[in-house]
């Protein structure tokens, strides 16, 4: 019984997602996650360094990505950030260089939380919308960029001290075998992940979801997540999808990891739906926003002539 449960949730889960068109939002969010990453890494850069080196934090998020990614998109990646522009100078230019940078960062975001809202049927309502809902949309996409800066600075600081315990215990215990630091880093990679999506899936779309919900999708998709990691690191250092490219093959690389992340965490988008609805506290539009409404059907379009089922919410 509990079997056929689990799979009725994954076949859900599924239907959903094909349902939803998540490999075409997926495209979409890749898309602009590729011209969004310059500012983006910038902004990260500029917001660590004033607590490591900015140096270090290159050179960390450059072993991060060169993990996930191989060299040549960690190399892709590093010429993104050292070809973009940093703000500088003095009065209206640096104002427009810090506003520019805030804008390009934050639209990776914006498109991330359109598929959100696309994946657990909801929409901003239109009557309540207008140039206040584009502002808090642009705020919170900024609050998430900080807080991934936090979750940067948290993951830095004890991959520094695992490095510096780990020197210790190799000079006072040189049996200590290298798998259990890595596991230890593996499992605090694991909870900053996890981290990461349950505030995705809470702050980022217009629903209100139960914090245990958000619990659990974000478990799923965190294991998703670094399952996808070895698998595409496996498929990309193998096949090299981006050879056919040319000069634009490590670009193409970056654009095909990021559309199959983009995949993955949309499918733990559906499954935290369908698990909220199904067997949690249910999704509820939040204040100034509503359901997903029914399109107007011609009777020509569907052979009964009715028109098609709303999804169903408790």
């Amino acid at each position: 019984m509990k079997t056929k449960g689990t799979l009725d949730l994954l076949k859900t889960t599924f239907q959903e997602f094909m349902k939803d068109e998540c490999p075409r939002m997926a495209a979409a969010l890749s898309y602009y996650t590729v011209f969004s990453l310059p500012p983006l890494m910038i902004l990260l850069l500029l917001i660590a360094g004033t607590v490591f080196d900015p140096q270090q934090v290159q050179a960390a998020i450059h072993e991060q990505i060169g993990m996930l990614m191989g060299s040549a998109g960690a190399d892709e990646i590093a010429a993104i950030i050292n070809q973009a522009e940093r703000p500088g100078g003095r009065g209206i230019k640096a104002v427009l260089g810090v506003g520019a940078i805030l804008f390009g960062a934050t639209g990776a975001f914006i498109q991330l939380q359109s598929a959100l809202n696309a994946a657990w049927e909801v929409e901003p309502d239109p009557n309540q919308g207008g140039i206040r809902n584009f502002i808090f949309k642009r705020l919170l996409s900024l609050g998430m960029i900080l807080g991934i800066a936090f979750l940067l600075l948290v993951s830095l600081g004890i991959s520094a001290a695992l490095s510096a315990m780990g020197g210790a215990l190799g000079g006072f215990f040189p049996g200590v075998p290298e798998p259990v630091l890595y596991a230890v880093n593996l499992a605090i990679s694991f909870v900053v992940i996890t981290a990461l999506f349950a505030a995705m899936f809470k702050v980022l779309p217009d629903a209100r979801i139960a914090w245990r919900d958000v619990w659990v999708g974000a478990v799923v998709t965190s294991l998703l997540f670094l399952v996808g990691k070895f698998v595409l690191g496996f498929y990309l250092g193998r096949s090299n999808p981006g050879e056919a490219f040319g000069a634009a093959g490590s670009l193409a690389l970056v654009l095909v990891w990021i559309y199959y992340s983009a995949m993955i965490l949309l499918v733990g988008a559906e499954f935290t739906q369908t698990w909220a609805v199904t067997r949690g506290g249910g999704i509820r539009p939040e204040s100034g926003a509503r359901f997903k409404a029914t399109e107007p059907v011609d009777p020509r379009d569907t052979p009964s002539g009715k028109a098609r089922e709303q999804a169903k919410h408790p």
